[in-house]
């Protein structure tokens, strides 16, 4: 039988045990760039270095940032959007069973929406389109934009729709 002492003692090397593990683990994974907004934290990981090359090549590389567009404006919901993908992230990538191509998700692909309405509300007005989310998936017709070129980023270019807008239209 174990002496009441040695409970606590156990408790604060398993303690110790944990947080250290933690501290190698987010160190090795450079967990505090994620906290950041540079669009290099998101080339950490090696799958997504043909996105970060190509979005420098992209028409809004000098307007706006991987934050800008796959993140919400609002800062409580940008931060538990970031928890929310860091975790499934680090998890898809260390049991290796994410989709190749990856592919974005849909609440993931609903927050790019509202982001492009966000930042062009004023240019859909002035066509006609509904700014209240009801218009059509922006990346239907304006798949390049980001990204350039679907092709190199796992799918071939199609023609006038790239498998990304079949994805969340």
């Amino acid at each position: 039988m174990l002496k009441v002492k040695t409970l606590p003692a156990l408790a604060a090397i398993a303690l110790g045990i944990l947080l250290g593990v933690g501290a190698v683990t987010f160190g090795y994974a450079e967990g505090a760039s994620y906290l950041s907004t540079d669009p290099a934290a998101c080339a950490n990981c090696h799958i997504m270095q043909s996105q970060y090359d190509s979005w420098q090549k992209a028409s809004h590389h000098i307007a706006a940032t991987c934050v800008d567009c796959h993140l919400p404006a609002d800062f409580v919901g940008k931060y538990i959007a970031k928890a929310e993908n860091g975790w499934n992230h680090s998890k898809a990538f260390t049991l290796q069973d994410f989709p190749e191509p990856i592919a974005i998700t849909g609440k993931n692909a609903d927050i790019l929406h509202d982001n492009c309405l966000r930042c062009h509300a004023d240019l859909v007005h002035a066509q006609g389109g509904a700014a209240d989310g009801a218009a059509p998936r922006c990346v239907r017709c304006h798949a390049s934009v980001g990204h350039g070129e679907p092709v190199g980023l796992g799918g071939p270019w199609r023609g006038e729709e790239a498998e990304l807008g079949d994805q969340i239209r």
